[in-house]
């Protein structure tokens, strides 16, 4: 058979337990696991023809046009029965390498992934913006994924996904999904949305927010009385609103506040953190409640760097955390080391 065996690599890698596999020329499989890289023992350097081989194996006609164009592609694949892999496939040194997330069959729930009680609180929101944040490989699809099963499971909804690529499958239980794929069902994030406006959705969820256009989209959509889901990479909250004011003009910024402070609902900023096991990896999470005191705190660029002081305020009474008062909290369960504590602590005191 032409080209590497990847089936055969991905499984290898599922077996040891790796989140993500790195294929580049002249270098072995590298995999991650548990947030560190690990060379894959035995096997055979990666040749030029190959990896191409196997990349163009993988791509669809129109995947391969866009990939020649714009030198990168996004793309999902299935081993049947086994699992499914998000794939990004990219130049290097004008040699094609290969960067591929895991994606369990299965969805789990909130307590499966170890995620703070509010969630269910976040999952019952009828309208309004829910933002999940992190860096790369934090979980953020895992939670979202996590919450429309969790919908899904357990209310009649119009659910409609426009993710590139579609990582998580849902089935209809409850709810009724559409998920549209970027590049195959859809050109792109923005002009899905507009679109879903017609498609009688209840909730939109958006697998990233990259540009100004679907910014605008989410906030309109939510503004309209949807339930709009979606992710950017940023650290915690006080950052997620400062970026979001930052991609529009300056002189929106007054104008995107308020539209913030009105249908901002929640946002979960995520990373992952090893265990004091050695066993995995658990989410540390910090949690916005957009209450009154959030909303003004959004609207008033003067107090708008007082947000944590409010999130760390609003812990007993809505179940809002910061980062340190989650990381405390894993402590105390012996979930995580005091050291790791301390490494991943903003306020180290």
């Amino acid at each position: 058979m032409p080209g590497l065996d990847l089936d055969q690599i991905l499984r290898a890698a599922l077996k040891v337990g790796a989140s993500d596999i790195h294929l580049k020329v002249a270098r072995t499989p590298v995999f991650r696991i548990d947030g560190k890289l690990v060379h894959l023992k035995g096997a055979p350097e990666i040749k030029p023809r190959e990896i191409k081989q196997t990349a163009y194996n993988i791509m669809n006609e129109w995947q391969k046009q866009e990939f020649e164009k714009n030198l990168e592609m996004d793309l999902a694949y299935t081993i049947p029965g086994l699992s499914r892999f998000r794939i990004n496939i990219f130049y290097q040194r004008s040699s094609i390498s290969m960067a591929i997330r895991a994606v369990p069959h299965v969805i789990k729930s909130f307590d499966d992934l170890k995620l703070p009680p509010v969630l269910e609180k976040i999952a019952n929101e009828e309208r309004g913006l829910v933002i999940v944040t992190g860096t790369t490989g934090s979980g953020k699809s895992t939670t979202l994924a996590s919450i429309i099963n969790y919908i899904n499971t357990r209310k009649a909804r119009h659910i409609i996904t426009i993710e590139d690529p579609i990582e998580y499958l849902q089935s209809d239980n409850m709810s009724y999904i559409n998920q549209r794929e970027i590049g195959i069902d859809t050109r792109s994030f923005h002009r899905a949305i507009r679109a879903a406006m017609r498609e009688d959705p209840d909730i939109i969820l958006v697998g990233e927010m990259r540009d100004l256009e679907t910014m605008e989209t989410c906030l309109s959509a939510a503004e309209t009385g949807h339930l709009v889901l979606t992710t950017l990479h940023t650290l915690d909250a006080q950052e997620t609103i400062n970026r979001m004011l930052t991609v529009f003009p300056v002189h929106q910024h007054n104008q995107v506040r308020f539209q913030l402070s009105q249908v901002l609902k929640d946002i979960l900023s995520q990373r992952l953190i090893p265990m004091a096991d050695g066993e995995g990896r658990v989410p540390a999470v910090e949690v916005l409640i957009a209450t009154s005191r959030i909303k003004d705190l959004i609207s008033d660029p003067i107090r708008t760097k007082e947000i944590t002081m409010a999130i760390q305020e609003g812990n007993l009474h809505y179940g809002m955390q910061t980062f340190d008062q989650c990381l405390f909290e894993l402590y105390s369960s012996q979930l995580i080391t005091y050291d790791e504590a301390m490494r991943q602590a903003t306020n180290k005191d």
